[in-house]
């Protein structure tokens, strides 16, 4: 076992370092990638990298060099747990280990909670200070359920107590360099107030966007976006936005400016993060220079849908890696792929469009 782990801590060593190698010739020439706005990248991403058929840990996941990764999520309203599985609402069904030291983060029994998914990249980060910036993309599957409570503030508390101070809020987009802040995050997002990347190393920012299950329950009349963008309207108000740990997202591609969808004008603002399918996006009739133009942060998903169609999972390299030049060129933040042994194409930083 000893052995094993020798040589997996050598693999990802190696890894890395081929990683960052390629991340830094692949940026911009006139720019290093580190120097880049967050919102100014574009980085790939990995679809439910806490599945075990994905990963044996989610560490190894990480050691890929992704810009991000996929948690789905269910509150478990009798235990008050949250549930990290695909389809399980009240187990878990994961490669989450508890582990407090990087060597105990690819040993140890699997199937925990999400605080400990969140405790996992806590000490990932921890061994790699240098990394980063980090998306976690949290999917609620079921949706909040704050009349049970489990709704938008007991998630704050939890991301809060298990990543602490590396979580990048959206209080922190608001802050302005030279002291006070933009009234929202729309406002901050146009005024290009994203830190580079090296200002984020190290650094998580989590958004949420509505599940599957929540999204085609018709008796579901309160999404998770609505609402924690609602959430965030009343923090700020109260001069608590600093409570705050979440971006919410804008599920689904749409022409024009999507956030028109929410009745209420109000939350508007609150949403700077856009997620939806690549082909939707790209296939004409969006604008996916709008996004980029107000530094607003674009998730494509299933890149391999875009024509022409590739590998979900096994693409070659140069395949995977054109196709993410492409969406690049489409002004996209994160590719989001299935890409799961292309650690070459996971670490890539791109100047976004």
């Amino acid at each position: 076992m000893n052995a094993r782990r020798t040589f997996a801590g050598s693999l990802a060593a190696g890894l890395l370092a081929a990683a960052a190698l390629i991340s830094v010739q692949s940026a911009d020439a006139a720019t290093g990638p580190g120097e880049l706005p967050f919102g100014s990248a574009t980085t790939v991403g990995l679809h439910n990298a806490y599945d075990p058929a994905a990963f044996g840990y989610l560490a190894q996941g990480l050691d890929t060099g992704t810009g991000m990764i996929e948690l789905d999520a269910w509150t478990d309203t009798i235990t008050k747990e949250w549930k990290v599985s695909h389809s399980n609402p009240l187990g878990n069904a994961n490669n989450c280990v508890t582990a407090s030291t990087p060597a105990q983060l690819y040993t140890g029994g699997a199937n925990k909670n999400l605080e400990t998914c969140l405790d996992d990249v806590r000490v990932w980060l921890g061994a790699h200070p240098g990394a980063g910036p980090l998306v976690v993309k949290l999917e609620l599957k079921g949706g909040f359920a704050a009349n049970r409570g489990m709704g938008p503030a007991q998630l704050d508390s939890l991301i809060a107590g298990h990543l602490g101070s590396a979580v990048f809020r959206p209080a922190d987009l608001l802050a302005k360099p030279g002291g006070g802040a933009y009234p929202t995050a729309d406002e901050a997002a146009k005024a290009g107030n994203w830190p580079s990347r090296a200002a984020l190393a190290g650094r998580v920012l989590v958004y949420v966007i509505p599940g599957t299950v929540e999204e085609g329950n018709p008796f579901d009349t309160l999404h998770t976006d609505v609402e924690y963008g609602r959430h965030l309207r009343d923090l700020a108000a109260a001069g608590r936005i600093g409570d705050a740990q979440v971006f919410p997202a804008v599920h689904g591609a749409a022409a024009g400016d999507p956030r028109g969808k929410y009745g209420e004008a109000a939350i508007r603002p609150w949403f700077v993060l856009f997620d939806g399918d690549a082909a939707t996006y790209t296939g004409g009739g969006i604008d996916t220079g709008w996004y980029d133009s107000r530094h607003y942060l674009l998730v494509l998903t299933d890149a391999h849908n875009v024509a022409p169609a590739i590998s979900a999972t096994d693409p070659t390299v140069d395949q995977a890696r054109s196709r993410t030049e492409q969406l690049a060129r489409a002004h996209a933040s994160i590719v989001s792929s299935d890409w799961r042994r292309l650690p070459a194409v996971q670490s890539l930083v791109l100047a976004r469009g």
